[in-house]
């Protein structure tokens, strides 16, 4: 592709190298698009992104002596010769996502797509939503925390969302493969970002918010991480919102889309009413009915309002692709999410569950809807990660203090510290409360203690690690995946019969 049609679309300026005369791009070939170092080639666009470990202005000389034909930056380079296009720009990752789009044809043209944002309920409502949209006879990729799905094939994520580049190369692979629809996680870091700059989402979502993601390399405050959640509402033709957050008009504010609500209030588009929980053995539920722009009745088989909430999302989103009320019964029926609220069968006489939890926020909202089940004992099983925040461990162990009957505290990704220094953090926690707890450093053999020691009624949640099939220890990951280790504690149980 040559430059100049690279760059229609960036406000820039272009410069023949460091020489600040303008430069002729109409015969300059581009090879290829890099943003990373390594990875340069003849020919190619190199574009200098200002992260926090490494600003790629510094390699932008090397670049240029290793054979790219331009530079996209937005410093003043010296040192750079003459034949390279230099295209300075006010932001490079904002550029970069335009340029992306335009290096891979403006895939999401061709594609219906859904970005969802919000503290929680991102990975489980994704899912749901494209189950209910497959239902309906469409074919739907996903990109989010656990995975991409381009057809059959299923790649792991390296982050929420995907840099600019990736997302729009992923993007054009699903129209390559059939797909008419996009549903995907949009984290905050990306809207701040500019990751998904570059065209205009048919649907913005918004979940929830609750103060998360605040420090170095991530939001100074809470403020900063409303606003970079509701830049999604500025790039989006409808928006769907939770009506029952309390920060819903902070986030939305100066929003340019039209706007949907769902909730359990009166002033909500899309209501919840109706609710019944379900308890059957090793199975947890809830029964509601819709009101307002909607109306069905509802199955999910995970607990709790939250499953609601986000079933409410599904449903508001599936009525725009004209999903009639089986298509979406059977996907909320059938919905499961490695990971998330995770259902596993051991035992008649007691519930057991993984899930992602993994911060007091998350992990007080499920344990205080497990407590709307009325469990004989709630037992909770957690460690923390390693080279992380020590608060999010004293708040972690509080809030199972408070709401568990039982903690079991052990390890999870201890990563360079020593786990019993972790774990001697979460007691710190737990012992501002009254709470019940023992200490199991070995995971295995804390799921192990939970299980034989598990009473009838009993509801025992595996929360920290989700979806992860591996823990962290010294910099090496090694397999460790807590649905197989559950089934090798029940066959072990029942030799031992």
């Amino acid at each position: 592709m040559k430059l100049s049609d690279l760059i229609r679309n960036l406000d820039c300026k272009v410069y023949a190298g460091s020489t600040g005369s303008e430069a002729d791009i109409s015969t300059i070939e581009i090879s290829s698009v890099i943003n990373d170092s390594r990875k340069v080639g003849e020919g190619c666009l190199f574009i200098c992104i200002e992260g926090a470990n490494f600003d790629g202005h510094s390699a932008a000389g090397e670049a240029a002596a290793n054979g790219a034909a331009a530079l996209l930056v937005m410093k003043k380079l010296e040192n750079i010769p003459e034949n390279v296009a230099v295209v300075m720009v006010e932001d490079t990752r904002k550029a970069m996502a335009i340029v992306s789009a335009q290096w891979f044809g403006h895939p999401a043209e061709s594609l219906k797509t859904v970005g969802i944002t919000g503290t929680k309920g991102k990975t489980t409502t994704t899912y749901l939503i494209k189950s209910m949209l497959e239902n309906a006879g469409h074919k739907v990729g996903l990109i989010g925390t656990i995975e991409v799905i381009i057809g059959d094939e299923h790649i792991p994520a390296l982050n929420t969302t995907p840099e600019s580049y990736d997302l729009q190369q992923y993007m054009r692979r699903m129209v390559d493969a059939g797909c008419d629809c996009l549903v995907m996680e949009v984290s905050s870091q990306a809207l701040m970002l500019s990751r998904v700059g570059g065209f205009t989402f048919d649907i913005g979502i918004f979940t929830n918010i609750e103060p998360d993601h605040i420090g170095p390399n991530e939001h100074k405050d809470f403020e900063e991480y409303m606003h970079c959640k509701g830049l999604l509402f500025k790039q989006c033709k409808v928006g769907i919102a939770n009506a029952d957050d309390e920060h819903m008009e902070k986030v939305l504010e100066g929003h340019s889309c039209t706007l949907e609500t769902f909730g359990f209030g009166e002033k909500a588009d899309l209501r919840a009413i109706n609710l019944a929980y379900i308890r059957k053995p090793g199975e947890l539920g809830v029964f509601f009915d819709t009101e307002g722009i909607y109306e069905m009745h509802a199955l999910v088989k995970t607990p709790g309002k939250f499953s609601v909430y986000n079933a409410l999302c599904a449903i508001a989103v599936a009525r725009h692709f004209g999903c009639d009320d089986k298509q979406i019964a059977d996907a909320l029926a059938a919905a499961k999410v490695k990971g998330r609220i995770e259902m596993v069968k051991v035992s008649d006489d007691f519930t057991l569950m993984i899930d992602y939890a993994h911060n007091a926020m998350a992990l007080k909202s499920l344990l205080m809807s497990l407590r709307d089940y009325r469990p004989n004992r709630l037992v909770s099983l957690f460690g923390c990660g390693g080279n992380r925040s020590k608060l999010r461990r004293f708040e972690m162990g509080e809030v199972s203090g408070r709401l568990s009957d039982l903690t079991i505290i052990t390890s999870d990704n201890p990563r360079f510290e020593d786990p019993m220094d972790i774990i001697h953090d979460i007691e710190t926690g737990i012992k501002k409360t009254d709470g019940k707890y023992v200490e199991i450093p070995d995971r295995r053999e804390a799921i192990k203690y939970a299980i034989e020691n598990a009473q009838q009624g009993d509801i025992i949640v595996l929360a920290g690690k989700g979806h992860e099939d591996y823990q962290e220890i010294k910099g090496e990951k090694f397999p460790m995946d807590e649905r197989v280790i559950v089934a090798d504690i029940v066959k072990e149980m029942d030799h031992n019969d």
